[in-house]
């Protein structure tokens, strides 16, 4: 799921590139993509600037599941959240905004 999100996220992209972007070796992200090809999930297309290279595109399908997984995961956090007390649920507010402030600087320390 996280290297579809991914595809999704930086497509079209090469396999190269989503190595880098997942931190896997090239036969790792090689492996992910044969599966995820044969699923529907992704679609490669021609890269016009490597005629060695393709492109990676995310499908319908893909997007699809992606959708439906993380419509699960949302109503899963938020059954959760509701069973929590106030008071923690206060504390995890604050540390996701750290959290957040914490990404964005190092986002930008990257130049991303």
């Amino acid at each position: 799921m996280a290297t579809l999100a991914s595809i999704e996220r930086n497509s079209p992209v090469t396999p190269t590139r989503l190595a880098e972007i997942e931190r896997v070796k090239r036969p790792t992200v090689t492996r992910t993509i044969t599966h995820l090809t044969e699923q529907g999930m992704i679609e490669r297309f021609p890269d016009p600037d490597d005629g060695r290279s393709c492109r990676l595109e995310i499908t319908d399908t893909g997007s699809d599941y992606l959708d439906e997984q993380r419509s699960r995961k949302s109503a899963y956090l938020t059954h959760l959240l509701d069973s929590l007390p106030a008071d923690e649920v206060e504390t995890l507010e604050k540390a996701a905004s750290i959290l957040e402030s914490a990404l964005e600087r190092g986002l930008e320390e990257r130049g991303t």
